[in-house]
């Protein structure tokens, strides 16, 4: 048989453009598989445990916690929502609820709770009577990240399950969960069958064992939330009177009709600032059109230190951001001397590499940032000891890799706008290069 080298070559080329093809759509889709390169670990894990047996089906405690660093659930907090497996109805619930009761007509006597096959569940407001309290509920949702604060970052409430399975063997696992925190964005996987939970009693000295317990894990992607980023950032320093500011349509420029300006008359009435359901933002019109932009500012280089200033500011007229996060990756956050005015807390993604952290605003303090206008804004001061082997004021290396707000990653400017050092022997390495080749050419060209 004679070997078709065309035939060969041809089947060569099609194969390298198909992993081609691959690589960018990898490049440009990576969160579409809820992965987040600062994060790893990071989801929320809902815990099904089965505490007894009724005539007609269960009563379960479900636990959520979130287990992701720096992505809290604010207002107006989490929805979740599952179908069942057979015709399950929800008799009682404590330290939540249906929004929906649905057709329970075919009932006599009791009514249940709710007899959707699709149930939606909130949490409860804080302040309702103890009797419908359950322990971790009636936060109105609102889950703090487990970096931010652990205590504050699990919900849990109680739900009487009827016309269900009444044991391990005849119980059916709900199916298809959906989680809104608060707007989309989580992918919950399937439930599964784990190891029942252990407890221990109040006085510590007796351990009692759920009957059956299953897990529900969701995971985050920003890229389901929106194409368009949700904040900016920009840069300054003191060497460099320029502005390097966020990227013209960061966020994208199509809600540019319908932002408001600063001086405008209509933030004068009553209700603007109410936020709405669907949870579509009042912009302040700007070219990036972001709700938050976030400054960073080289500020002081010392012998041995250097300082940075930091600043949030809300765009959005509609909304306040309360126990908002903010995460920045710098090769220099290994000697972070102190923080003013900020929490702050190191991340370790990698055990081996150290050059993230995570600020967040002092309780009672700054940790409400406030919408669009005057106190629209928070601010603090870093101070960094130097690495002598690495810290440098060229090439922009003084500036963060990524910036996170509330989980979100925001938009860079592109590292040629960064503020360059008045020597301008670094101001475009790769133009004096090319000047010296064509010099040396023409030298060569004349010799």
């Amino acid at each position: 048989m004679e070997f078709n080298k065309c035939g060969y070559k041809n089947f060569l080329f099609g194969l390298l453009n198909l992993v081609i093809s691959a690589v960018l759509l990898f490049m440009i889709f990576p969160t579409a598989g809820a992965y987040d390169p600062l994060d790893p670990n990071g989801n929320i894990t809902m815990k099904w445990d089965v505490v007894s047996w009724t005539p007609d089906g269960y009563v379960a405690a479900v636990t959520m916690s979130n287990f992701q660093m720096y992505r809290n659930i604010m207002t107006p907090g989490w929805t979740l929502s599952w179908t069942w497996a057979k015709k399950e109805v929800i008799w009682s619930m404590v330290g939540a609820q249906a929004t929906e009761q649905g057709d329970c007509s075919k009932f006599k006597g009791n009514v249940p709770h709710c007899c959707k096959k699709t149930p939606t569940i909130v949490d409860l407001l804080p302040g309702v009577p103890y009797n419908q309290q359950f322990s971790n509920c009636c936060k109105a949702g609102i889950m703090s990240s487990w970096g931010q604060d652990p205590s504050a970052s699990v919900s849990g409430f109680q739900i009487s399950v009827g016309v269900a399975g009444t044991s391990n063997k005849t119980v059916k696992l709900p199916k298809d969960f959906n989680l809104l925190g608060p707007g989309t964005g989580y992918t919950c996987g399937p439930a599964k069958i784990v190891p029942s939970t252990v407890f221990l009693t109040p006085d510590r000295r007796r351990k009692t064992q759920a009957l059956m317990t299953w897990n529900v894990t969701c995971t985050y992607s920003q890229f389901l939330v929106s194409k368009n980023p949700s904040c900016c950032v920009s840069f300054s320093s003191f060497y460099n009177d320029s502005i390097t500011s966020c990227p013209s349509c960061a966020c994208g420029c199509r809600n540019k009709a319908n932002c408001v300006m600063a001086n405008s008359k209509l933030l004068d009435k009553v209700g603007v600032n109410t936020p709405r359901k669907d949870g579509a933002p009042l912009l302040q019109c700007t070219h990036h059109m972001c709700p938050i932009r976030v400054h960073w500012h080289v500020k002081i280089n010392y012998k041995d230190y250097w300082r940075v200033k930091i600043a949030i500011t809300n765009f959005n007229y509609r909304l306040n951001y309360t126990q908002w996060t903010l995460v920045a990756q710098h090769p220099s956050l290994n000697n972070v001397t102190q923080v003013f005015s900020f929490d702050y807390k190191p991340l370790v993604p990698y055990e081996s590499i150290n050059d993230t952290g995570m600020f967040y605003g002092m309780k009672f303090y700054n940790d409400l940032l406030m919408e669009a206008g005057p106190y629209g804004n928070v601010q603090s001061e870093v101070l960094l000891q130097k690495d002598k082997n690495t810290f440098t004021l060229k090439q922009g290396w003084a500036f963060p890799r990524k910036i996170y707000f509330n989980g979100e990653e925001c938009k860079m400017p592109p590292p040629d706008a960064y503020p360059h050092l008045p020597n301008s022997a670094y101001r475009n390495p790769i133009l004096s290069s090319t000047m010296v080749g064509t010099l040396l050419l023409m030298i060569l060209y004349i010799w």
